[in-house]
């Protein structure tokens, strides 16, 4: 595979920010000279100080060079200028050394005009520095600042959108396959960039590539033994039961067949994860009532519940007993019954299960709790992953699979669920269906 050359994106940050700066620093000093040298254009073109100078030139002649100074600097007032009257040395045609420092220095923002009025004067003015009608020092310090401003601004913004973008994009679509989207890449365009952020979306789709092949083998792999083990599970359950039939021992027959039946029903909850994950949000719907469910799953448990010594208490509000959502009746007595049985494994005897169910805001609300030791608050978020068992809070048989079950069963119904500690002690289940038909 050929070797992309890279622009690392430290370089392209530094070279934007630097461009920027040079690119303000130039236009703002060419910006700037050009107003200088359009306004000294302008001193040069005014008729008035030819006839300034003349004047001048007269009074020096006539009464010395110090009137003359007076007079100039009293002209100057009016035209808020600086006023010098040169005369040429007959051995040196420059300018005198404080002028042209004064031309060719950075520190002054005027700059003198030279205008020659004969062969032997020129007149040199320049603006003064608060003078109306003439370029404010203030202004080219303003200027500068303002094409910093802006340049930097833009660099800013490009850089802070070279980056942030593609970081968004990222996060969006890690958020999306987190949801179930495994389809879902980093766009080849910004894989293809020749910086860190194209290596990280590359080593990201690379990334997802793999865990999605391995969740994927995962769940062939399962669903695979899940089927495979069905078959050899009937044909042990009817020798079993033929072995009772011809007489072999009762107590050794009954734990053969307990097994088998703990081996069937983990195999039939494998298969139901898979199923409930394969088709989603493409269930068969209709509209279906919650409490009814309920109830149904009260019954089908009331001798498991007898049995642990457990009493279940359901509460319904008026409005949440007529109330319907749209969804697999069978799939969701088969979550809520899940969640029974959950609470019924790690209620003590003498205590009970409470089930309430109420209207929120559009959503039914089914809370059940129960009233055993509670789940660690690390483990809470856990408790709805496959195979996971909070054996240290909440020790039992089960194979943690009812839990992962109803939660896929509740998303495909485009619900909610979750788990916290309740304020009294044990667990609560907490489910959120959309509402179908209001009572």
């Amino acid at each position: 595979m050929k070797r992309r050359l890279s622009f690392p994106l430290f370089w392209r940050i530094f070279l934007s920010i630097w461009l920027a700066m040079a690119v303000t620093v130039v236009s703002s000093n060419l910006a700037t000279r050009y107003l200088l040298d359009r306004e000294r254009q302008a001193i040069e073109r005014q008729v008035g100080l030819q006839d300034l100078a003349q004047k001048a030139i007269a009074i020096r002649e006539q009464k010395g060079r110090g009137d003359a100074w007076r007079f100039l600097r009293a002209q100057g007032e009016r035209l808020d200028l600086h006023l010098v009257l040169i005369q040429r040395d007959e051995h040196d045609d420059s300018l005198p050394k404080p002028i042209r420092e004064r031309m060719n220095s950075a520190w002054y923002p005027q700059k003198p005009a030279v205008i020659r009025i004969s062969d032997e004067y020129r007149l040199i003015a320049w603006p003064r520095a608060s003078g109306d009608g003439w370029l404010d020092p203030r202004f080219f310090r303003t200027l500068e600042l303002g094409f910093a401003f802006i340049l930097i601004t833009l660099a800013c913004w490009w850089i802070a959108r070279l980056v942030s973008r593609p970081l968004k994009h990222m996060e969006s679509t890690a958020r999306e396959i987190a949801a179930g989207k495994n389809q879902l890449r980093v766009s080849q365009k910004i894989a293809g960039r020749r910086d860190e952020v194209g290596l990280l979306a590359t080593a990201f789709n690379v990334m997802t590539d793999q865990l999605c092949d391995l969740l994927e083998r995962q769940k062939g792999l399962l669903r695979d033994i899940s089927h495979d083990l069905r078959t050899p599970l009937t044909r042990q359950r009817i020798a079993i039961e033929l072995a009772s039939d011809s007489g072999a021992d009762e107590a050794l027959i009954a734990s053969i067949l307990r097994q088998n039946e703990r081996l069937e029903a983990m195999t039939s909850q494998i298969l139901s994860l898979y199923r409930v994950a394969e088709k989603g949000g493409d269930i068969a719907r209709e509209p279906v009532k919650p409490v009814r469910l309920i109830n149904q799953v009260l019954r089908d448990a009331a001798d498991y519940a007898e049995h642990q010594g457990v009493d279940c208490q359901l509460s319904a509000t008026d409005e949440a007993s007529g109330v319907t959502v749209l969804g697999d009746a069978g799939l969701l007595q088969r979550a809520f019954d899940n969640i029974l049985q959950n609470a019924l494994d790690h209620t003590p005897p003498g205590k009970s299960v409470q089930i309430r169910v109420a209207v929120e805001q559009q959503w039914v609300c089914i809370d059940i709790r129960d009233q055993g030791p509670g789940a660690e608050e690390s483990t809470l978020p856990h408790l709805f992953e496959p195979f996971f068992r909070a054996d240290k809070s909440r020790g039992g048989s089960g194979w943690g699979l009812g839990l992962a079950i109803a939660r896929d069963i509740v998303n495909a119904h485009d619900g909610r669920i979750g788990a916290s500690n309740d304020e009294s002690g044990g667990l609560r289940v907490a489910i959120r269906l959309p509402v179908f038909t209001a009572a």
